[in-house]
């Protein structure tokens, strides 16, 4: 038990400026965990132990609200993540313990040491027992890697499903277990985490990966958008990352547009804008993806409104003009409503039906859009390593038959992702501006726009350029 004047003799002492007075009295834990850079192959989480003693003020438990609640004890109470800062005392039931965040009562403000005296508190030594799972990823990392590699953390990661994807740099590789090991401990809705190799599949473009910890089970259920996506991690492209332009791009569709995915993937942008009841054809060269594409149409029930197939994207571009036109979509006929709404929408056709002669069955929506859906809106090339590539396959894709003409009173919009090196805006945007009127052998000055996606390097960018399919270009010869 320590006695309750030393921080207030502090006052007396001659000589002490207020400033060396605030000093002594600051809280000085030192939370961090122990040094083990010995540690780089195999984690031993038993050797992570720290035992603090702090000041506990030893109260009745009436009077507990009482210092939680005073303006005068705020900065001085306990606040660490994951420990209470009120406990009961070991030795009397009618006892609480309020763990203060000192070690010595030196370190007591005097304001503090007056209260605590006239609410007739003592002060106890608390032994606080710190353990592995009380410290962060990076605590721990930081505590285990060399000196010269803690600046950068090599904790980050992507989540995808149930796994979590990192992209280590080589000065990390030699730890890179017991890296994957801490990230599995401190994320438990986290069972499997992997690392992103430098080789890269030649035709499909996804990356191949290693195991760094957890179950080798890569089929994973993301959610996104409200939307269910199914996929083999190892076989096919995705990029949790791209959320945020998976929505922006859906929004720019209206219900009532026919979208063509030319390298949809598993589904990122096909299943939310059929969601949203666009009617989507979406394609993919790689068999894994398609087959998952197929599937989560399926289970996000808009098996009406996506049509899926698995070829070469120039091949796609070229045919789906056609295919629209053949078999076209049925109308737009307004959102799907819930069996809730679907009960109140009859209740009131049922009350209307009394004093009208007939009985409204159709959303207005669909009466105000009966004809089918037959042109293309929008074309999404979401590729960008080589998307822009492909943009000569839209030379004389409208020339097959004189309908197409009057059918397509509005040209397409074609949303096409690319890499640029050029990281000023304006150097960028000329850039991929150049490239795309290259491939396509034609202006483009209608409806451009270009939209900066993200960094994917330190000397490379994303973008996706966003312009109206030129006339001239759909009717070439």
């Amino acid at each position: 038990m320590l006695g309750l004047q030393s921080c207030l003799s502090l006052r007396k002492r001659p000589g002490l400026s207020f400033f060396s007075k605030v000093m002594a009295c600051k809280p000085t834990l030192d939370t961090s965990p122990p040094v083990h850079r010995w540690m780089d192959t195999t984690l031993q989480r038993d050797a992570f132990k720290k035992t603090i003693p702090v000041l506990a003020a030893r109260v009745p438990a009436s009077k507990t609200g009482s210092l939680l609640k005073s303006d005068v004890m705020r900065k001085s109470l306990m606040d660490l993540p994951k420990v209470r800062s009120v406990l009961r005392d070991p030795h009397d039931d009618l006892q609480r313990l309020v763990l203060l965040n000192v070690s010595e009562d030196v370190a007591l403000l005097p304001e503090v040491r007056d209260f605590l005296q006239e609410q007739s508190a003592t002060l106890v030594v608390h032994n606080l027992n710190l353990t592995y799972d009380y410290w962060t990823a990076d605590e721990i990392l930081h505590s285990i890697l060399p000196e010269e590699l803690c600046k950068g953390s090599p904790s980050g990661f992507a989540i995808t499903g149930h796994l979590a994807h990192m992209n280590l740099n080589k000065e990390y590789l030699p730890y890179k277990h017991i890296i994957g090991q801490i990230v599995l401990d401190k994320n438990p809705m986290i069972k499997t985490v992997v690392n992103k190799l430098d080789s890269i599949d030649t035709k499909y473009r996804f990356f191949k990966m290693e195991l760094l910890a957890g179950e080798p089970n890569y089929v994973v259920e993301h959610h996104e958008s409200n939307c269910r996506f199914t996929f083999d991690f190892t076989h096919v492209y995705w990029n949790s990352r791209l959320h945020t332009e998976h929505d922006r791009l859906v929004q720019l569709f209206q219900p009532t547009d026919v979208v063509a995915d030319v390298f949809a993937g598993v589904g990122p942008f096909a299943i939310p804008a059929a969601k949203k009841g666009c009617a989507v054809f979406a394609n993919d060269l790689n068999p894994e993806s398609a087959k998952y594409l197929s599937q989560n149409i399926i289970d996000n029930k808009v098996t009406g409104l996506v049509r899926a197939s698995c070829e070469d994207g120039r091949d796609f571009i070229k045919e789906v003009i056609g295919r629209v036109r053949d078999h076209p979509f049925p109308a737009y006929t307004g959102p799907k409503l819930s069996k809730m709404q679907e009960k109140e929408k009859r209740r009131l056709q049922l009350a209307k039906s009394s004093t009208t002669a007939t009985v409204e069955l159709v959303d207005q929506s669909a009466v105000e859009n009966q004809s089918s859906r037959q042109t293309i809106s929008h074309f999404v090339m979401n590729l960008p390593d080589s998307a822009i590539n492909f943009l000569d396959a839209f030379r004389g894709i409208l020339l097959e038959s004189e309908r197409d003409f009057g059918n397509y009173a509005n040209m397409p919009m074609i949303h096409c992702h690319c890499f640029t090196r050029e990281l000023q805006p304006e150097r960028a945007e000329a850039d991929i501006i150049q490239r795309v009127e290259s491939k396509l052998g034609h202006k483009v000055d209608t409806e451009v726009a270009l939209h900066m996606v993200r960094s994917v390097a330190p000397n490379k960018d994303m973008y996706c350029i966003s312009f109206r399919l030129p006339r001239d270009v759909a009717f070439a010869q």
